[in-house]
């Protein structure tokens, strides 16, 4: 949906604990506004990245990919009809047929770990106000909205260890309301890993972020909705500037091997 290279580290820790030159690529769905995205992010000079326990994974919605899975004999684990498949850096992926519309492709759910499931309900669900959906000894579904991706959380009953290739959940909100959670997260002591600053991006809107880490770390930004409208928009020419990039760097490769 969009790719955008930058120069050097974002002051917001958007890449990671990297100091150098780096990339990020929209990927989804469907358009930012309507659907939850992912953001592939590169390092340039990083070679791989050490994983920890914090992502258990991603669930998808659609046909086409389980047919994509049996046309190019991918490996999988059935479980029940939930395929587990794992991607090339080793983060799972669950797909599951869809229910109603069977054309139907979008993200379900993000699911993370929780050392104590207690501490990440009261987090989650009554300082960020979000809904409880499903809820068991073992794991509990959250979300804004009935229509939304959701967010699972699994008690794994041990330390949750975010190693180098973490991430963060982004959600965007009215721009007043940023100020509004910087302040309850003030009063209630919690973790502020970023407050209210602005980040640019070239050649596009520059966005107002608060970032907040939970319980076991995990990292929540709240992005001003305004400029990150402007911002998300769908870029025609973003796959095209992928792959000049992508054979840019294959090129210089191929320099050094020789």
């Amino acid at each position: 949906m969009r790719h955008e290279e930058f120069a050097e580290q974002c002051k917001a820790s958007c890449n990671g604990p990297y100091d150098g030159k780096w990339s990020k690529t929209m990927i989804g769905f469907g358009d930012e506004d309507n659907h939850f995205v992912l953001e592939l992010t590169y390092n340039y000079g990083i070679n791989s990245y050490k994983l920890g326990n914090d992502l258990i994974g991603i669930t998808l919605e659609s046909q086409k990919v389980i047919q994509n899975i049996k046309t190019n004999n991918y490996p999988v684990i059935d479980n029940n009809g939930i395929l587990n498949i794992v991607s090339p850096d080793g983060y799972h992926f669950f797909v599951v047929e869809p229910k109603d519309d069977k054309n139907s492709e979008k993200v379900i759910k993000v699911s993370l770990s929780s050392s104590d499931l207690e501490k990440s309900v009261k987090y989650w669900h009554q300082l960020l106000e979000m809904n409880i959906f499903e809820r068991n000894d073992k794991s509990v579904v959250l979300g804004f909205d009935q229509n939304q991706c959701k967010l699972e959380l699994v008690d794994i009953k041990q330390k949750v260890n975010r190693e180098k290739a973490f991430g963060r959940i982004a959600f965007s909100c009215p721009q007043n309301e940023l100020e509004v959670i910087e302040s309850k997260m003030n009063r209630e002591k919690q973790t502020i890993l970023t407050p209210l600053t602005s980040l640019e991006t070239e050649g596009k809107a520059t966005v107002e972020v608060v970032i907040l880490a939970d319980p076991d770390s995990h990292e929540i930004c709240f992005v001003g909705d305004q400029a990150f409208r402007q911002l998300s928009q769908m870029d025609s020419e973003a796959e095209k500037l992928l792959f000049e990039v992508m054979t840019f760097l294959k090129l210089i490769s191929i320099i050094k091997f020789c």
